[in-house]
């Protein structure tokens, strides 16, 4: 990937992770408690291109790319167990929209190798998830969450480069429109990957964080 440059100076992955992070804690403390305070949604657009980058990158040099993949679909699962119990929400995660994403990765890859069909078989199958179906159950609150466009995004970026998260991030905002235009504002901070991970191994932390936070905000926000 052209955008992924050994370097001395320039953000790590961590640096990344932790400003994602922030990113995310911001939109969706301004979508459930402060829905008045629009820049916080603005900072908040920071955060799918910058998660959507280190997926791609998860998935360049993890180990394993199938435990990786059961990683995120474990937690796409619990994640999606725990919207149901507690709110009735049929509504998929960001979890599930990479998981996605990663196994149509792996199929892409696989396809470049002559094994097309299972490529198509999938993509036929996200279509359906991201498009078809949220149609068909319209009275309900199904959706993968950003869609179409978000399972997309980490492809772009693994297998396009600069161009690709450029086209990636259009495709995102076209398809979403309003301020997810200010998503493009990420890009400089993509620039400034130095290709290290960093010091410590904080991967889990993303896995956590997400759950958690949200937890907490559903419970401030009970209490207003």
């Amino acid at each position: 990937m052209s955008i992924n440059i050994q370097k001395q100076t320039g953000l790590t992955g961590n640096q990344l992770k932790i400003l994602a992070m922030i990113a995310m804690t911001c939109d969706h403390v301004g979508l459930q408690l402060f829905p008045q305070a629009v820049w916080l949604r603005w900072i908040g657009r920071l955060a799918l291109p910058i998660y959507a980058f280190l997926i791609a990158e998860g998935c360049r040099h993890t180990r394993s790319r199938k435990r990786y993949l059961s990683r995120l679909a474990a937690m796409a699962a619990l994640c999606q167990v725990v919207y149901f119990v507690a709110m009735g929400s049929l509504y998929q995660c960001i979890f599930v929209t990479f998981s996605l994403s990663v196994w149509l990765i792996d199929l892409a890859e696989k396809a470049e190798k002559g094994k097309t069909l299972p490529l198509y078989a999938a993509m036929a199958a996200v279509f359906f998830l991201t498009t078809v179906l949220p149609d068909l159950w319209k009275g309900t609150d199904f959706a993968i969450d950003y869609g179409l466009s978000g399972v997309l995004l980490p492809l772009f970026l693994y297998f396009g480069g600069t161009k690709g998260m450029l086209a990636g991030l259009t495709v995102l905002a076209l398809a979403h429109g309003g301020n997810q235009w200010l998503a493009f504002a990420a890009v400089p901070l993509l620039l400034l990957y130095n290709g290290q991970r960093g010091k410590a191994n904080i991967g889990w932390l993303f896995y956590w964080y997400y759950p958690l936070h949200l937890v907490a905000i559903y419970g401030i926000s009970l209490m207003f």
